[in-house]
Parts: C-alpha cells; structure tokens; sequence
C-alpha cells in the first residue's frame, strides 16, 4: 500500500525564493472531492492533476494528519483535461517550487485564482518521527487543519478566509 507522509507549513518569509531549484505550473480537479469526505459518503479524495507534459490520478485516504494513503497512477494528459473540464467541480492552479535543504525536498506550492496569497510548503519524509531541517523561512505548522487540504480550497478558498484563519490562529477542531 502507498503511504504517504508530509507536514505542511506557513512560510515565515520569503528566503526559500533564493533557493528554487524549479518551478512547475499544476492544474488539479477532484473527481471525488471535500463534500463526498464532509458527508461521510467517501473513504478517499480522488484528483486529476497535470503538471507539464504529465499527468495522472491521485487517491488519498480521507483522514487528517501526516500520514495518509496514497496511491497515484499516470493518465495522458488528454484524459486528465478531459476530466478537469467536465467531471470537477473546480479546478486548483498553482506554482510549485522546488527548493531543497540540506538534502531536503520541500515543495513550495503557491496558489493561483481564489487562493492567490496563500503559499504553503510540504515536505515529504520517510517515517512520521523523521527529522528534517527547520530554515527560517519555515512558518507555523498547518498539517492538521483541513482547510489548508487542497481539496478543500476549491469549496472553501482563501479569499474567503479570516485573517485568525489565514494565520492559522483560529483552532478549527479536526475536520476531514
């Protein structure tokens, strides 16, 4: 069973911009998405996703945390417009960057549309309890609220956010 385990964070300023390896535009949509997971009528979030000339399908278990399944499969990219254009109820733009510290990926993802001003940064690791750098750019840590999900910023995106839940101070209790 794939198994993914990734922290997500505010960023507490923009030093990481010095160290971007790469930058790569992603367009997702969800086939099953945020209100399937509230109404208890799905176990996964399933999204399509394209990023450059790839894409593929990506099912996630619907559970909070750090550690969730993971399962991701890759479709043509014709497939994958298909299913944004007619089988999602949004789409999710966004710039990824890729910056990496000591040895560390951390994936900056900087959203498009609704969600412009809202950038995060995930970092992928291989136990629960593994240890990673801490730059100073890396901000509050938001793994748990599920509105920093991306399936939940098409139904919820943050132009709509107070500032108590843009700064992550609002204590939303565990959702999906």
């Amino acid at each position: 069973m794939g198994l993914e385990i990734e922290r997500k964070f505010l960023l507490a300023g923009d030093g990481w911009r010095a160290g971007i390896d790469r930058t790569e535009r992603m367009a997702q949509g969800y086939l099953v998405g945020a209100q399937a997971l509230r109404d208890g009528t799905a176990k996964s979030s399933v999204r399509a996703r394209i990023a450059g000339d790839r894409a593929w399908l990506n099912i996630k278990s619907a559970q909070l945390g750090i550690a969730r399944a993971e399962f991701e499969y890759p479709v043509p990219v014709a497939d994958a417009e298909a299913m944004l254009a007619t089988l999602c109820d949004g789409v999710l733009a966004k710039q990824r960057h890729y910056v990496t510290v000591d040895g560390v990926l951390f994936e900056i993802d900087e959203f498009e549309g609704d969600n412009a001003g809202l950038v995060v940064a995930e970092v992928e690791l291989p136990a629960v309890d593994a240890p990673f750098p801490r730059p100073d750019w890396l901000g509050r840590e938001v793994s748990t609220l599920a509105r920093y999900y991306n399936v939940n910023l098409i139904a919820y995106p943050y132009v709509r956010w107070t500032p108590d839940e843009r700064d992550a101070l609002d204590g939303e209790p565990p959702a999906c």
